[in-house]
């Protein structure tokens, strides 16, 4: 089968990256033909693309990228469309070779132009592809452009990522619900990762039809990548990672300090080689280093952790507009310096630009106001061990997590801000690394399906309230896993394990991204 799929972003890094990666692999190993267009620069980087496209001459140019695969009949080109020097994005980030801004940011006509040189490219792509089927990733501008290019003629799916929805179109409705409305209108099915999600659809679009197209369609978990080690092996292979960094960023010029955005390879190699698993009791943070991800509040809870588990290390993967505002956050508490905590949490948002809102961290507040006497002189003797014992390795390719999460116990999934699919948690627990996410949105429900699986004694230690206890019931949970016996620990991890293997692989989302865009929904678990 020939299968068209629309990113418009990068192929790798997290969220709606990972997916599109890992879906068209799931794609070519099932023997089908994909046609994916992004805004990846380094297509031939990843092992199941063999010929990628750029109209960077004004004319489509195709190269091979590899020697065609013996016994394979699948197949992968990636096309990158020339859309000028603007890329709108949904949060704040960086691209290399081109200016990303906001929807919000753009104007109309900057929107007009984007959309138009995509439609060009895609109509391009189907009259030389013909493809039997179709996938829209993105409430906006994905489904839109797909409308406009196919024509009809081409049945496609449409799958819902949370950060369009969320950050762009429910914020702004006048100007993007109609682009919205558009794209899904012809969609042969939509597929959102939560009901959580599916809600927020319905509700922000108030269409009966929408909701009658919506099935589950969550991200999938690479289970041959993603699988536990022994202690020794998982050891290995995270010093094996570390050098393989270190090695790389020797050959390369370190971004400078300010750039909150770009990979230093050298810089996670020294990182993560700071760390021993045979001694360290590690937990890890995977994300963008942005406030709406409650990584504010996974530091405030580390010197309750440390209390406890005075061995426990907190590696922190990600990068974005707050790792500065993150850093004078710790250095304050580092130093004992509460007030200054405090002054960095009624900040807020603003430490992630100067044009950001503030918008004061009321959470982190209201503990930071909370302690006193006995309780801040322990907390404040904890946390000068912060610079120590927290360590930010900046970004990683999301391969390089298989190395990083195995050597860990846990995995805390913070957000503050609803998320679409705890697909970081899934991953971890394929990894039988206990999963500490906050209670809702897809996490929740994926924290649900999870406790299922674990002693009952566990259970209540996947999920936390988001609410002004957060941070000590955040501790509370992490602290208690480290704490809990090994054999209960070891039966955890087999049922966490277990789970993940049953519900959440590559091969049967892309199974059910096909039967969606065909309008097959029968066999399609409704959310």
């Amino acid at each position: 089968m020939r299968i068209l799929v629309f990113h418009g972003y990068l192929l790798g890094g997290t969220g709606s990256n990972v997916y599109n990666a890992r879906l068209a692999a799931a794609f070519v190993s099932q023997g089908h033909e994909v046609h994916l267009l992004s805004q990846d620069r380094h297509p031939e980087q990843h092992a199941f693309v063999d010929v990628a496209g750029d109209w960077d001459e004004g004319t489509l140019r195709l190269r091979p990228v590899r020697e065609p695969r013996r016994g394979q009949a699948g197949s992968c080109t990636v096309y990158r469309p020339d859309i000028g020097d603007l890329l709108p994005v949904y949060v704040a980030d960086r691209y290399e070779g081109i200016q990303a801004r906001t929807f919000a940011e753009c104007s109309d006509e900057e929107v007009a132009r984007y959309i138009e040189a995509n439609v060009a490219a895609v109509s391009e792509v189907v009259s030389r592809a013909a493809p039997d089927v179709a996938l829209a990733n993105h409430l906006v501008m994905g489904p839109a452009i797909l409308a406009r290019a196919l024509g009809g003629r081409v049945a496609y799916a449409v799958k819902v990522h949370g950060s369009a929805l969320e950050y762009t179109v429910k914020p702004n409705p006048e100007r993007f619900l109609p682009f919205a409305r558009e794209g899904l209108a012809q969609a042969g099915g939509v597929l959102v990762g939560s009901h959580h999600t599916a809600a927020s659809l319905w509700d922000a679009l108030g269409d009966p039809d929408v909701k009658r197209r919506t099935r589950l369609g969550p991200p999938g978990v690479d289970i041959e990548r993603f699988v536990p080690r022994e202690p020794a092996a998982a050891s290995a292979g995270l010093g094996a990672l570390a050098l393989r960094l270190q090695a790389k960023g020797s050959d390369s010029e370190a971004p400078a300090d300010s750039d909150a955005f770009a990979r230093d390879e050298r810089a996670a190699g020294d990182a993560l080689a700071r760390l021993d698993p045979t001694s360290d009791r590690l937990v890890a943070f995977v994300g963008k280093l942005i406030v709406s991800k409650g990584v504010d509040l996974l530091l405030a809870a580390w010197p309750l952790v440390l209390e406890r588990v005075p061995a426990a290390r907190l590696v922190i993967v990600g990068f974005g507009a707050y790792r500065a505002g993150l850093q004078r956050l710790c250095a304050a508490l580092a130093a004992g310096d509460v007030e200054q905590a405090k002054r960095i949490a009624r900040a807020g948002r603003s430490l992630e630009g100067e044009s950001v809102e503030a918008r004061p961290l009321g959470h982190l507040l209201a503990f930071l106001d909370d302690l006193d006497g006995d309780a801040l002189e322990r907390y404040l003797a904890a946390a000068a061990s912060l610079q120590d014992s927290v360590v930010l390795t900046g970004r990683l390719d999301h391969e390089e997590l298989a190395d990083l999460l195995p050597a860990c116990e846990a995995i805390v999934v913070p957000s503050t801000f609803p998320e679409a699919f705890g697909m970081v948690a899934a991953e971890a627990a394929a990894c039988g690394v206990l999963p500490v996410s906050a209670a809702h949105s897809g996490l929740a429900e994926v924290s649900d399906v999870l406790a299922r699986a674990v002693p009952e004694e566990v259970a209540g230690l996947l999920s936390f309230p988001i609410d002004d206890g957060a941070v000590e019931a955040l501790a509370a949970r992490v602290a208690g896993w480290l704490a809990a016996d090994p054999p209960l620990r070891r039966r955890a991890r087999a049922g966490l394990v277990e789970t993940v293997r049953e519900r959440w692989s590559w091969e049967g989302v892309a199974r059910g991204v096909i039967a969606a865009a065909r309008g097959e929904l029968d066999d399609l678990q409704t959310p």
